[in-house]
């Protein structure tokens, strides 16, 4: 289940998250890349677990207008730092970022997954780090898609780094903002 929720075509603000997150990284950055993965799952696993076992609850509408936000900020963090050196960068703070978007992303995901187990109410927690390792997995694949396309554009078709930081940057951008100006949030009565 958590290799679909990642790899569903209908639900890619996962995927849109990943492709911001990993923008500024290439093959050689595979532990900073894994180490961001992983606390992008553990954040989208606690998130389930605090929800699942009722200590959490936000409303839906908040966090379905949050997760686009965070795309976009991920985003635009990239686009005004293109071409920088991203080694001076101190990788606890983009750590605590993607662990806290994880949360979010996880909050988004908890109702599905509460109306999924609400037939097996006794064990909650082996489905849900099945889950996470199925989530896991999905990034992994899709961590590994956009490495090998950041390593074309920027290798055969001769992008440099700082170019494929800006166009993915911007495209990611494009496809965020109406999702954000689309937010039940802004249509409250």
């Amino acid at each position: 289940m958590g290799l679909k929720h990642v790899l569903d075509i209908n639900a890619y603000d996962h995927v849109l998250f990943l492709i911001a997150l990993m923008i500024p990284y290439a093959f050689k950055d595979w532990t900073r890349v894994l180490v961001l993965v992983s606390l992008f799952t553990f954040g989208h696993t606690l998130a389930l677990i605090l929800s699942v076992f009722g200590i959490v609850y936000i409303k839906e509408s908040l966090v379905e207008f949050l997760i686009p936000i965070t795309i976009l900020i991920t985003a635009l963090f990239h686009l005004f730092t293109a071409g920088k050196n991203g080694k001076k960068e101190s990788i606890t703070f983009v750590a605590v970022v993607t662990l806290f978007f994880g949360i979010i992303h996880g909050l988004g995901f908890s109702n599905y997954f509460k109306a999924v187990m609400a037939g097996n109410a006794n064990d909650k927690l082996v489905p849900l780090l099945e889950f996470a390792l199925g989530i896991e997995a999905a990034q992994i694949i899709v961590v590994l898609v956009v490495l090998i396309l950041a390593y074309l554009a920027q290798t055969v078709f001769r992008f440099s780094k700082r170019d494929w930081a800006l166009v993915l940057s911007s495209f990611i951008i494009g496809v965020v903002l109406p999702m954000i100006i689309e937010s039940e949030i802004w249509n409250r009565n």
